[in-house]
């Protein structure tokens, strides 16, 4: 009896810290802020891509949302810039200049696809005043082998400011950008 008692508060204790993780990952206000932004814009109302760059750059920290389902879809491991990286030190800073190598945060639209030295990427403009230089940093989503597909406590590889998923996850998110008539936003927040 103790012990199916002990497995039963377990198991409640695992589902209440998992369900913890997902709000910890991704905010409702950041949700509730975009959902907010696009309304009545003329933008993809059905998905989302977010990215929270406070999570450990080699956990799950992309997602692609559905709006009007409000769950993940999509999860994924994403990279930052090297010139974001603090030494000796778990923060990161954030950057619009051009050869700062840093992420930049904000609100993107997802722009149409072209074939670069990473194969295929995105292009990505900047709508915000905090990454509003995107498109003349050349900041792109695309792949890049390095990234894994599998959470671990190693940090991920880093990018020049790009955010860059592994092959695989890339060609999931291609699935949800290539067919959409209209543009989704990328919000990268911390």
């Amino acid at each position: 009896m103790k012990s199916l008692l002990f497995t039963i508060l377990l198991l409640i204790s695992c589902s209440q810290s998992k369900a913890q993780e997902n709000i910890d990952v991704l905010p409702k206000e950041k949700i509730s802020e975009l959902k907010d932004y696009i309304r009545n814009k003329d933008y993809n109302q059905d998905f989302a891509v977010f990215i929270n760059f406070k999570v450990h750059s080699g956990k799950y920290r992309y997602f692609v949302y559905d709006l009007k389902n409000n769950k993940i879809v999509q999860k994924a491991i994403v990279s930052h810039g090297s010139g974001s990286v603090i030494p000796k030190s778990n923060q990161l800073k954030f950057s619009n200049v051009e050869g700062s190598y840093q992420s930049s945060l904000g609100k993107y639209e997802i722009r149409e696809s072209y074939n670069g030295k990473f194969g295929k990427a995105y292009r990505l403009k900047g709508l915000d005043s905090t990454n509003s230089n995107a498109m003349e940093r050349a900041i792109v989503l695309h792949s890049f082998g390095c990234i894994s597909d599998q959470e671990s406590q190693n940090l991920t590889c880093l990018s020049l400011g790009c955010p860059m998923l592994s092959t695989k996850a890339f060609n999931e998110t291609a699935k949800f950008l290539d067919p959409s008539k209209k543009s989704i936003i990328l919000y990268a927040f911390y």
